[in-house]
């Protein structure tokens, strides 16, 4: 029997002892929260009223036509600050006030779940502070700006290679010494016991409404979903609920400038067990153990480590996982753009690209995307590559 906040030999809780006195107080609040039909009931009224869910589940007949394959979007990019985050930003913040915490922290890469906590913290009257690597505010300049807008406090991040990795470093080191007054909202389903649980639960909506939306649209399930992953948090959202089911589910990794040339950030088909941000699972590392800087032309996917529950679905081979390089995914996302008319963001670009070798291996027929987020704030990023202007 695996132990609480483990998922097989992956999870757990590696942490400072100054912090388990905050990790057991947001267990048992967790714990509460998921038998309780007024929190419950609130966050839905909070998903369906303020953010927009449900969000459409959308044939994309053009693009399905230029593959031979029938395509669904599952559409987190029309949420509210246009991305899946704000859903476990949402339930998150509803946690913080009932444990009495006025100010909440947060980690980001790509700029979405720092916006999305942002926004939760204005809702709720708190204060906000967002770590974010240097590297990062440079190319995500629109969310950063969107953040301070909402009243957070951005803070740039100088260390290491100035990206997500460096961020959530200095996220858990303020923790640390503020635990007291403090909320620290981990964006994807990494981090210690209860994260990755806590997050994975607060993003299955994504999963849950796909389930039912298929079957109207459909009467059946699909063959096969697929989804981008960094930490995982968009992809643990749609495949969760269908774990159980004869689905096929894929994720998709950053393969930057190519597995060759050791400038990716394939964590899962690349990486070795280890310890980081206070989980053990997969993640890109030396022989003795430093870990090796990730390269991805996507912000949210340049992280070295990856949720805990998707290491155990690599090992049993309940979810299969590949990559996709930077080109690939520009491709994807102009493509999606000129059929579609939807600019989809650089991180699910990577899931769309995919579909490309789904159609020519031929074996699904009926495909959901998770298309977790909007890519207006990727234009600085794809432009050299669209508009053929200088990479560097």
């Amino acid at each position: 029997m695996t132990k609480k906040g483990y998922f097989g030999p992956y999870g757990g809780r590696y942490v400072p002892e100054t912090l388990f006195p905050a990790l057991e107080e947001l267990d048992r609040a967790y714990e509460a929260i998921r038998a309780d039909g007024d929190f419950q009931e609130e966050l839905k009224v909070l998903l369906n009223k303020y953010s927009g869910r449900p969000t459409a589940l959308y044939h994309a007949e053009r693009l399905s036509d230029s593959l031979g394959i029938k395509v669904y979007l599952k559409r987190e990019d029309l949420n509210h600050t246009g991305a899946h985050k704000i859903n476990n930003a949402l339930g998150q913040a509803l946690i913080a006030r009932r444990l009495g915490k006025n100010r909440i922290i947060a980690e980001t890469g790509a700029g979405q779940h720092g916006v999305a906590s942002a926004t939760a913290a204005a809702r709720f009257g708190m204060e906000c502070t967002v770590f974010m690597g240097e590297v990062d505010i440079a190319r995500q300049r629109m969310n950063v700006d969107r953040m301070r807008l909402l009243g957070a406090q951005v803070v740039p991040v100088s260390s290491g290679n100035k990206t997500l990795k460096d961020a959530t470093n200095e996220a858990i080191r303020h923790w640390v010494a503020h635990v007291e007054d403090c909320h620290y909202i981990i964006g994807s389903v990494v981090g210690p016991h209860p994260y990755p649980s806590m997050v994975r639960d607060f993003q299955r909506v994504i999963g849950d409404e796909v389930k039912e939306q298929i079957m109207a649209e459909e009467g059946r399930l699909p063959d096969a979903l697929v989804a981008c992953v960094g930490g995982g948090s968009n992809a643990m959202g749609i495949f969760y609920p269908f774990v159980d089911d004869a689905v096929r589910m894929i994720g998709v990794e950053a393969a930057g400038h190519g597995i060759e040339t050791g400038e990716h950030a394939v964590t899962l088909s690349g990486g070795r067990v280890g310890v980081l941000h206070g989980s053990r699972s997969y993640l890109l590392q030396t022989d003795d153990g430093q870990v090796i800087e990730p390269y991805s032309l996507s912000a949210g996917l340049d992280y070295p480590g990856v949720g805990p529950q998707h290491s155990f679905f690599k090992d049993t081979g309940r979810v299969e996982y590949v990559s996709v390089t930077d080109d690939q995914a520009v491709a994807a996302y102009g493509k999606l753009c000129s059929l579609e008319g939807i600019i989809p963001a650089l991180e699910s670009s990577h899931a769309l690209a995919h579909l490309e070798v789904m159609a020519r291996d031929g074996r699904d027929s009926l495909v959901v995307v998770n298309l977790s987020g909007r890519g207006d704030k990727d234009m600085d990023s794809v432009r050299p590559f669209l508009l053929g202007e200088d990479k560097r």
